[in-house]
């Protein structure tokens, strides 16, 4: 158990006090839930550096982080693009159903398809691009900029180019898995003999 895995297992644990906070905020509307809400979300993305930081600093890479580290972003990703999802007017804004699709369309999409690789392949290489860091970096401000409650008419364009920039990378992801799986001798046809 490396010390950036202790600080991943932290991000995890801070995802259901950031849920609980903002419903509370939602239901009581008291400001300190809000801003405890705010404040578990960005520290559990600021950790998310800080972990990385450490594992390639002091080489603590593991196989374990490498399954912790994402799952750790998605489950705060989503936890909050989700929760976000609901009517929580007035005190909130709403991130429209169709942008939540796109992105849990987009990340089942690539977990199926992750599984279908492995098993089918044996390893699944997946090459980070430009346009799924942007996805992310877009939707964690979407989550924040509901959250700090800055101004509602610019929130349409920020989550559509998350939408769109989560879409796009997502059929990068599939282009590569299809490559993958052409490549592999199991998916060449079986010579009739």
């Amino acid at each position: 158990m490396t010390t950036a895995n202790k600080i991943t297992i932290l991000r995890i644990l801070l995802i259901p006090f950031f849920v609980v906070e903002v419903l509370y905020y939602e239901r009581t509307g008291s400001e300190l839930h809000r801003l405890m809400g705010i404040g578990s979300f960005t520290l559990a993305s600021i950790l998310d550096g800080v972990d990385g930081y450490i594992a390639r600093r002091y080489n603590q890479r593991s196989e374990l982080g490498a399954i912790l580290d994402p799952l750790a972003d998605k489950l705060l990703l989503v936890s909050g693009i989700v929760l976000l999802s609901f009517d929580h007017e007035p005190q909130l804004a709403t991130i429209p159903l169709w942008v939540t699709g796109t992105i849990m369309g987009r990340d089942s999409v690539i977990l199926l398809g992750m599984v279908v690789i492995q098993f089918m392949v044996g390893k699944v290489t997946v090459r980070p691009r430009m346009v799924g860091k942007v996805a992310t970096v877009l939707q964690m401000a979407v989550v924040l900029w509901i959250l700090l409650q800055f101004p509602r008419q610019y929130l349409g364009w920020l989550t559509a180019s998350a939408a769109l920039c989560t879409a796009a990378s997502g059929v990068l992801y599939v282009i590569d898995g299809m490559r993958q799986l052409s490549a592999h001798p199991a998916s060449s046809p079986t010579p009739k003999g």
